[in-house]
């Protein structure tokens, strides 16, 4: 059995359309309730898309150690994002049986996951894209100061389990704000993920009103970051060097 899948481009939108040479029987997944999922679940019902089901043999990984995807023991090599490294590792393991949901090429024994559900415990990861590169907020208590190897101040641990990350000579520069006990705000990218959340802060002060630009870190063509237009809160990314 093959499938022919094309694109049909609206502004702001790609919908992906499948048509099969032959017919399929449906899936009997649709009409289930969906199951425990890790992140946030995509606009459309990735069950929709043509399934398949195996066990895992293995992962494959990208140059710098990333999940990119893995193989079934029926030979099939199933294509995840990078950006989902760390929820697939957390998911699922080798030796699971899966459910995969998403695009099948058309002369080989590939897909494109959009959704893996790991059959046995029902918990599904949904792929709803990169993270936004836009600017967040982030405000809270400060727990503790975080360090480098050399035991240079590098970050601190927020109350909420929030990580913020600047360079040590922007921590000296900000050591008074750093202190446990004190309540700051934060500006800057976001990642969070099945292990936890972290900030890359471009901002950080005492409030809103006294936010102050957090030099990057050294290196060739890096600078003080402009600050971001716009009010508090998410942001359109700044320019970076």
């Amino acid at each position: 059995m093959t499938f022919r899948w094309t694109t049909a481009i609206i502004p702001g939108l790609v919908i992906f359309s499948i048509c099969a040479s032959a017919q399929t029987a449906p899936l009997a997944a649709v009409n289930q309730p969906p199951p425990p999922t890790v992140g946030q679940a995509p606009l459309y019902d990735p069950q929709q898309l043509p399934a398949h089901r195996g066990q895992i043999q293995q992962f494959t990984l990208t140059p710098r150690g990333d999940i990119d995807g893995f193989i079934l023991n029926d030979g099939t090599e199933v294509k995840t994002p990078p950006h989902l490294s760390t929820e697939i590792a957390y998911a699922i393991r080798a030796g699971d049986t899966v459910t995969v949901h998403g695009l099948h090429a058309a002369a080989l024994p590939l897909v494109q996951a959009v959704s893996i559900s790991d059959d046995a415990t029902g918990r599904t990861v949904l792929d709803s894209g990169p993270p936004s590169p836009g600017l967040i907020e982030v405000q809270g208590r400060v727990r503790m100061t975080l360090h480098g190897p050399q035991g240079d101040v590098n970050g601190v641990l927020l109350d909420d389990g929030t990580v913020l990350r600047l360079p040590p000579p922007e921590a000296a520069r900000f050591a008074t704000l750093l202190q446990p006990g004190q309540v700051l705000v934060a500006e800057g990218t976001v990642v969070a993920n099945a292990i936890g959340k972290v900030s890359e802060v471009w901002q950080l002060g005492a409030s809103r009103d006294q936010l102050s630009p957090v030099e990057a870190p050294a290196g060739p063509g890096r600078g003080l970051r402009p600050p971001p237009p716009g009010g508090p809160g998410l942001r359109p990314p700044a320019p970076r060097p």
